[in-house]
């Protein structure tokens, strides 16, 4: 089961892409033109076979091309064909990458958050240490440069 997190941003298009059939015939590509959408990826595979798929990543808040999609082929010889022929060509002044894709491998979760701030934990963050904090805080003066006497 998916956080809400990742399904938030989308993720769970790229799990489901991954556990719905054999991996021979999905496809990462890389390198794309920023101009690239769903369709282009999809007219630029299809001469290669049937096109089950063709996603480019977007940014969540801009909608701008994160510059790599997936594609699902018909076949896996279907995808080795569009690996021979489309790896290493220029599509809008960028050279793609084509390659079979693999699953995501599992990351350590991210830390962050509120715990401290810019550098924060026990050295402060941005000018300060334990005793004047500076942005972020040091131990136990409130964050943000503030001190307790004057």
């Amino acid at each position: 089961m998916l956080s809400s997190k990742a399904d938030s941003l989308g993720l769970h298009r790229v799990f489901k892409f991954f556990q719905e059939s054999s991996m021979g015939n999905k496809l990462y590509v890389g390198n794309l033109p920023y101009s690239f959408r769903d369709q282009d990826l999809q007219d630029s595979f299809s001469e290669f076979g049937t096109v089950n798929s063709a996603k480019v990543m977007m940014e969540r808040d801009t909608g701008r091309s994160k510059g790599f999609g997936f594609v699902e082929m018909g076949s896996d010889a279907e995808a080795q064909a569009a690996i021979q022929g489309l790896h290493g060509q220029n599509r809008g002044g960028r050279d793609l990458v084509v390659n079979e894709a693999r699953p995501m491998e599992p990351r350590p979760p991210r830390s962050g958050g509120f715990g401290g701030g810019f550098g924060g934990g026990r050295e402060g963050g941005f000018g300060g240490g334990r005793g004047d904090g500076g942005f972020g805080g040091g131990r136990g003066d409130g964050g943000y440069g503030r001190r307790n006497s004057y």
